[in-house]
């Protein structure tokens, strides 16, 4: 895609961020900054990877034990996170 730019600014905490389009084909902001992980059914992290999949593992620090590399969510690290959340429709029944 000619003159796309696959970084951008988080609009309420003035962040650079990384735009990642998911397997879904919608747009995740993610923080720019790599990290390594190791990919466990019940890990606590969600890890988005370059190609757009998320797993779900736990993030490390040593490359040689990795199973790869991917980028954390910015709502996740955003500390305006909560002005992004849709509410909830409410059911009047």
């Amino acid at each position: 895609m000619a003159g796309y730019n696959q970084y951008g600014t988080c609009a309420k905490c003035k962040k650079q961020i990384l735009w990642i389009k998911t397997k879904a084909g919608k747009n995740m902001p993610c923080d720019t900054g790599f990290v390594y992980y190791k990919e466990e059914a019940g890990g606590k992290d969600r890890i988005v990877l370059p190609n757009g999949q998320v797993v779900t593992g736990t993030i490390i620090k040593e490359s040689e034990q990795a199973d790869g590399y991917g980028y954390i969510s910015h709502f996740a690290t955003c500390e305006f996170s909560q002005m992004f959340r849709r509410k909830k429709k409410r059911c009047v029944g």
